[in-house]
């Protein structure tokens, strides 16, 4: 009887490193992916928007960030995240571009189809997930990907950072500057990131059959609801909770996007202590401990408390648990 022949690689030697930069690429594409919502309710009054077609043009990236990640992960599988990642920092550029053109121009069709492909910038998910797991073993794969999911800080960044920038330089010089910095991000992504080695010479298998395999397993789709719950929730509040906050508290861009930085900062806070925590108590029961807390919180903000140390606590503490 043979015995297994153990792994020829050290997965130690560089696994921090290249985690910590895929969270830092990762949050330079969550900035670029959103930074539509923060900039809304300037978009509204530029173009006399209501509230339903505000948030028509706030939900456009997120469409194809969500569908974008399926094919996405599947390319990761086969050209590896160092690769991934420079594709998708370089294609958010232009876009980046693109989106300041068509709000320059005033244009609601052009930003709404500019915006819709500007969710590219989002798959950069499905590209670091897989990356960072696989350079760490079985036992710590809850940490790394927790660590790698603080990249969500990205949003927060949007959020606060953006609306300073069109107020300090302007807008155009704004989309031009995080249009800069998805390129430079890219270059960076292409020469210091490095693919684990225990992805080195794996058989990759055509995407199709894959995604068909998996649409058979029951897991696959509670898993895909779960996550559209959960991460969905997260998403479309830090994109949209700075409409929210002008439109119910009448917040200024300024005021609301410091506030959704910190909904955002939470989550992304939260996120390492969520796959720590996983991977001592098991998903299943952090996801119950997550899911109800968020359930609790979301009947308390349905009544619009008005003082703000109230709905603000009730907002940070629903981030927290989002990101866990």
């Amino acid at each position: 009887m043979s015995t297994p022949v153990a792994p020829s690689y050290d997965l130690k030697k560089g696994q921090l490193f290249n985690v910590l930069l895929a969270t830092f690429i990762s949050t330079i594409g969550f900035w670029a992916w959103t930074i539509v919502g923060p900039l809304a309710k300037m978009y509204a009054k530029q173009m006399h928007l209501d509230a339903g077609m505000t948030s028509v043009l706030v939900a456009m990236p997120i469409f194809i960030g969500a569908i974008g990640r399926i094919p996405v992960g599947g390319l990761t599988d086969r050209y590896g995240g160092r690769i991934m990642f420079t594709i998708v920092l370089a294609v958010s550029a232009p876009l980046v571009l693109l989106v300041g053109v068509a709000g320059q121009m005033n244009s609601l069709p052009m930003l709404l189809i500019v915006s819709f492909f500007l969710g590219i910038a989002g798959t950069v998910f499905a590209v670091g997930i897989p990356f960072s797991s696989a350079w760490y073993d079985a036992s710590k794969k809850g940490f790394a990907t927790g660590v790698f999911g603080a990249g969500m800080v990205g949003t927060a960044v949007s959020a606060f950072a953006t609306p300073r920038l069109v107020q300090g330089i302007g807008y155009f010089p704004t989309h031009i500057l995080i249009a800069v910095i998805c390129a430079v991000t890219a270059v960076i992504a292409f020469v210091f990131l490095k693919d684990s080695p225990a992805t080195i010479g794996r058989e990759v298998t055509p995407l199709m059959p894959k995604i068909i395999r998996a649409f058979k397993v029951k897991t696959t789709w509670q898993l895909c609801f779960l996550y559209a719950v959960v991460f969905g929730a997260f998403v479309a509040f830090s994109n949209y909770l700075p409409t929210y906050l002008s439109n119910i508290y009448h917040f200024d861009a300024n005021d609301a996007g410091l506030r959704a930085a910190g909904f955002a900062a939470a989550a992304v806070v939260a996120r390492p202590f969520g796959g720590v925590l996983a991977d001592k108590f098991g998903p299943k029961v952090i996801s119950l401990i997550s899911l109800g807390g968020v359930v609790i919180l979301a009947v308390v903000t349905a009544f619009q408390p008005n003082a703000e140390h109230v709905y603000g606590a009730v907002f940070i503490l629903m981030a927290a648990l989002l990101g866990l």
